[in-house]
């Protein structure tokens, strides 16, 4: 249970006897039954750009923000945000992006959302501390739920034999 480490011994072992019985598919579907449209990077740059403007109006603007096939989920990142710094002339402009992984490209929105929170919640708070965590509540009140079933499905994606489960919608 390798996602589902910082949770008490009580979660894991419903969530190991749900795997191991084969329905953490059954009981995903059931919470979340659709994956979201959003499905190129100009729509999740716009939809992540939304969030920012109507919950961290004065942060830093976001220069980009897209799926990356290139994180890898089993080491523990869902998504990334970075500051890149430049020198132009005299000055030091920072660009700031916002990476999420591609597997949640067929995902629910709530899953989506959880992400782009948190990683949204870095513009303000740099550490994963009490500060983040409210802000991430604040922008997504179920925040930990969503948290916690993605873990879920992420547990089911490593069960031998299983795979995604909200299938591919329009491009």
């Amino acid at each position: 249970m390798k996602y589902l480490g910082g949770y008490s011994q009580d979660l894991q072992d419903k969530a190991r006897l749900l795997a191991e019985r084969g329905q953490l598919a059954e009981v995903l579907r059931g919470r979340y039954p659709a994956g979201h449209l959003i499905r190129t990077d100009k729509a999740l740059y716009d939809y992540v750009v939304d969030l920012k403007n109507l919950y961290i109006r004065n942060g830093a603007p976001i220069n980009k923000v897209a799926f990356d096939s290139k994180i890898q989920v089993m080491a523990h990142a869902l998504g990334l945000h970075t500051t890149i710094s430049r020198v132009q002339g005299m000055k030091l402009k920072a660009k700031r992006e916002i990476r999420i992984a591609t597997i949640f490209r067929e995902a629910p929105e709530q899953f989506l959302k959880m992400i782009a929170v948190h990683e949204l919640a870095h513009l303000k708070e740099k550490e994963h501390d009490k500060a983040f965590y409210n802000l991430c509540e604040r922008m997504e009140p179920n925040y930990h739920q969503y948290e916690f079933d993605l873990r879920l499905y992420l547990t089911h994606l490593d069960q031998p034999g299983c795979g995604a489960l909200w299938g591919a919608g329009p491009r």
